[in-house]
């Protein structure tokens, strides 16, 4: 089955192999206290932000999703204000998250073929926390590095968190941008599910330690304390760390898989501006996903084609919220090859 759901979606073909050093090694016995341990969580750090451009300053913290990196960031870091800015499901599903837990938490949806105006989100000089989607993956849109830089711009005294779910490792991110930057493993990393990274600026470490919020095992606070020893307060998915040190070893640096990415997603814009029936769910270009491509059709049509293409061992991405019935969604991942690319676009050419 070729997988073009768009998380948990496509592994490398390396990781089975990757799976059995993991085994062979005794990578998979491990204590999460050990020096071996300590060795690859330090190996795997060191990597993101060769790699993925990350600030040297910046603290990486592991978790076990990013829906947990919403939890945390609402314990820990939102004493006053938060701010959601979103346009689709995931956006929405994480101010609905931090409102079960943080008081003063308010929203600011926009239409998905709206770009954002940065001017208009100045949120004054209480401090608080501005929540960004940046990769809405349920309808393939994007907020762009310029305008999450100009929002910080705008509001000194905020903290800037962003969900890069869909995006980090699959296209070059501004990370000093913001001050808080959260990710699951499952969709450019090419990984399986299981494993979350939270990456954090001094400036929300600092928030964190004065806050000082401690009341859980996932409190920021005392991740913190347990990351200065390259440890976590919990048993963490240790099998899925060292396999993102493996993948990260290999891959190139950030530029090359967002020039790859970028030159993929023209291409598959450019495939069903051709078409009738099948059309790019986003008319606004500006405001596209690189690596999510929302294909929207009669409904009868997308049923259609979502089961034939699994009679040919294609697995589609299942259309998500108010748009599960209308439109189907094609992961553009980089571990997504080009062949299988080719396959996609040649069954989806039966239709107009």
């Amino acid at each position: 089955m070729i997988s073009f759901y768009p998380g948990p979606s496509r592994v490398y073909d390396e990781i089975p192999s990757y799976v059995k050093d993991a085994y062979k090694k005794g990578i998979l016995s491990i204590n999460h206290r050990s020096e071996e341990f300590m060795t690859i969580s330090e190996k795997v750090i060191t990597l993101l932000k060769d790699k993925l451009n990350v600030p040297k300053d910046y603290t990486v913290f592991y978790t076990t999703s990013a829906t947990e990196c919403w939890e945390i960031i609402a314990q820990s870091l939102t004493n006053k204000r938060s701010y959601h800015i979103y346009n689709g499901s995931f956006g929405e599903k994480w101010f609905e998250y931090t409102k079960r837990i943080a008081s003063g938490v308010r929203s600011y949806p926009f239409n998905r073929e709206e770009i954002v105006n940065p001017k208009k989100l100045r949120f004054g000089a209480e401090e608080g926390v501005i929540c960004i989607t940046q990769n809405e993956t349920s309808n393939g849109t994007q907020v762009s590095n310029d305008i999450i830089r100009q929002i910080k711009e705008n509001n000194p005294t905020h903290l800037i968190a962003v969900d890069a779910t869909s995006s980090m490792g699959g296209v070059a991110l501004d990370f000093k941008a913001a001050d808080i930057w959260l990710a699951s493993v499952q969709k450019c990393f090419g990984l399986p599910a299981g494993l979350g990274l939270l990456i954090c600026s001094p400036s929300a470490i600092e928030k964190a330690l004065a806050i000082n919020e401690r009341n859980h095992y996932n409190s920021l606070a005392f991740m913190n304390d347990m990351m200065a020893k390259l440890q976590t307060p919990f048993t963490p998915n240790v099998l899925n760390i060292y396999l993102l040190m493996r993948v990260l070893e290999e891959v190139k640096p950030i530029e090359e898989v967002h020039a790859k990415i970028v030159k993929r997603y023209e291409r598959w814009a450019n495939y069903f501006s051709k078409k009738e029936t099948l059309q790019h769910l986003i008319r606004n270009e500006e405001a596209r996903s690189f690596t999510v491509v929302p294909v929207i059709a009669k409904d009868e049509i997308v049923t259609k084609v979502k089961a034939k293409a699994k009679s040919r061992g294609i697995l589609l991405g299942e259309g998500y919220g108010e748009l599960k019935s209308s439109t189907f969604r094609i992961a553009n991942f980089p571990a997504i090859k080009k062949k299988e690319i080719k396959t996609l676009q040649e069954f989806l050419s039966n239709y107009k």
